[in-house]
């Protein structure tokens, strides 16, 4: 009986090491990364599901509270040695990380796979591979991409004698569209239903500007925030919030609230913003469109992109590739971005059947996709990521009626200017 016990107490610390030597062969990826709700549901399904199908890689996620908690948590990993293998970043972000020499360039992480070549990356969208290469090089990857666009309350058209099919293709029309829904429906004497509503937003503010004409950097890397055609761009919107009085200013999400409570008419979000008003009920017909144009139809991309940190373990680091590989491959990216409507960052991802089929249910969501054709990136330079709230706060001075649209882009120019000297000295 003794020798029985003996015998099952060594079978079973056997049984015990194979299972540690098993775990302990799987490549252990940390992901730090700043989705959450319904975003982060989506990423932590489509992460366990890669896991599942790799049995020699296992990718950890971490989630952190917001994109700031995220950019000073790296931070502080990168000076203590102890950084993740994979986050996401911005492409501001990543600029000061090569300068630390912290990434491990996907260049050299390409080269080494036979599966992954010029074919694929010809297949990613222009706008992405240009704005996640640095000096020749590939530093980071598209990963969570999106585009303005505007949803609008199909019933308040009918209602106004407008074509619930037909969405302002221009700014003018938009403008004209915004006072015919701007209303007094109690007839008391004051405004209750508005064309729309508008947040202190840049990245709203930098499509207007590309869409005018503009840029935010000259070719010599000089902003130009504060051109004729900023300043345009900044007067059409001030326009329409105090001549036309069809526009009222909101504050983070109260804008989306109030168009699900019918307020406002039409809405101007990011195209993900769909994925946050669906956690809501939406009582009447929503369309949606790709934002009105100008002299361009410059549209600009925002989101997180992908890096590898080097960690001085090529095997992690390959792994950590292969995951990157694998979520923006055609058939993930599809379903990523019917799930969340983030950007696929792939063009094959327009034939894929998860998209063909979207799309038949939902056409007009072809516009908003279409805008990645023609699509522009925001500044790479650690400049441009102090710049930006720097830019909203003179922003919101003009929105608020406090200086004259050229005040505020003179004092944004000439602070983006500051910025970028103290980067170079």
């Amino acid at each position: 009986m003794r020798r029985l016990v003996i015998a099952l107490i060594i079978f079973s610390l056997l049984l015990g090491a194979c299972g540690k030597t098993l775990t302990s062969s799987k490549t252990k990826v940390t992901f730090w990364h700043g989705l959450s709700g319904p975003l982060g549901d989506t990423l932590n399904e489509m992460i366990r599901e890669f896991n599942r199908n790799h049995d020699d890689i296992e990718v950890v996620a971490n989630p952190i509270s917001s994109y700031t908690a995220l950019s000073q948590k790296l931070m502080a990993s990168i000076q203590a040695g102890k950084q993740p293998d994979i986050a996401q970043v911005f492409e501001s972000w990543a600029t000061k990380y090569i300068e630390s020499g912290v990434l491990a360039s996907l260049d050299d992480l390409i080269a080494q796979d036979p599966d992954f070549g010029e074919e694929q990356l010809a297949d990613i969208y222009p706008v992405f591979r240009e704005s996640n290469t640095f000096n020749g090089t590939l530093y980071s990857f598209p990963f969570n991409k999106s585009v303005r666009a505007y949803f609008y309350n199909k019933d308040e058209f009918y209602r106004n004698g407008l074509d619930p099919n037909y969405f302002p293709k221009t700014w003018q029309e938009f403008r004209d569209y915004a006072m015919k829904l701007t209303r007094d429906s109690d007839q008391d004497g004051k405004m209750d239903r508005f064309g729309t509503n508008f947040n202190v937003n840049e990245w709203q503010f930098i499509n207007l500007l590309h869409q005018a004409g503009g840029t935010l950097i000259d070719e010599e890397g000089n902003p130009t925030l504060n051109s004729p055609e900023g300043v345009e761009a900044l007067t059409y919107i001030t326009d329409m919030m105090f001549k036309d009085k069809s526009v009222y200013l909101v504050r983070e999400y109260e804008g989306q609230n109030d168009f699900l409570a019918g307020i406002a008419a039409m809405y101007e979000g990011s195209s993900v913003s769909i994925t946050h008003m669906r956690q809501q009920p939406i009582n009447f017909n929503i369309g949606y469109a790709p934002l009105p144009t100008y002299r361009t139809d410059r549209s600009a991309v925002s989101g997180a992109n992908i890096v590898v940190f080097k960690s001085g373990d090529a095997k992690r680091e390959r792994a950590a590739w292969e995951f990157i590989k694998w979520f923006t491959d055609t058939e993930q990216t599809a379903r990523w971005s019917v799930a969340t409507s983030y950007m696929p960052v792939r063009k094959s991802a327009m034939n894929s059947e998860v998209i063909m089929s979207f799309l038949e249910k939902n056409p007009q969501f072809s516009g908003i996709y279409a805008q990645l054709e023609n699509a522009v990136y925001e500044p790479q330079t650690g400049a441009w990521f102090k710049a930006r709230p720097e830019l909203k706060g003179y922003l919101e001075k003009a929105m608020r009626n406090q200086v004259t649209p050229q005040e505020a882009l003179d004092g944004a120019s000439n602070k983006f200017r500051e910025l970028i000297l103290e980067e170079t000295r």
